[in-house]
């Protein structure tokens, strides 16, 4: 069974930071390349970031570049993503998703002052 399990998210104030994990199982998670998906209240899903499956090439939204960063450790079979000067418009449910297929149950992150 497919499992994305995603934590780490929370109420923070503006500028601040938060971590977010996936933790991946049920599949062969080192050959995926793993997204991170928003969806704040009363929006569309907005892609934040890729990370290949070896971990050496990243991308982001334009939106997020340069605070966010994403990372994996394919040894515990898991996916970050460090967000740093967060922003009210970064409130958001964050999904991990894998090879474009698989998706976690979200993490809520609340950034209010």
């Amino acid at each position: 069974e497919v499992q994305l399990v995603a934590s780490g998210g929370g109420l923070v104030q503006p500028g601040g930071s938060l971590r977010l994990s996936c933790a991946a199982s049920g599949f062969a998670f080192s050959i995926n390349t793993m997204d991170w998906v928003r969806q704040a209240p009363g929006k569309g899903l907005e892609w934040v970031s890729s990370v290949s499956s070896g971990g050496y090439r990243t991308t982001y939204a334009s939106s997020v570049k340069g605070r966010f960063t994403a990372s994996r450790d394919n040894a515990k079979n898991t996916v970050y993503l460090q967000m740093n000067s967060l922003k009210p418009e970064d409130t958001a449910v964050y999904y991990c998703k894998a090879g474009g297929r698989y998706w976690g149950q979200g993490t809520q992150v609340t950034v209010s002052s």
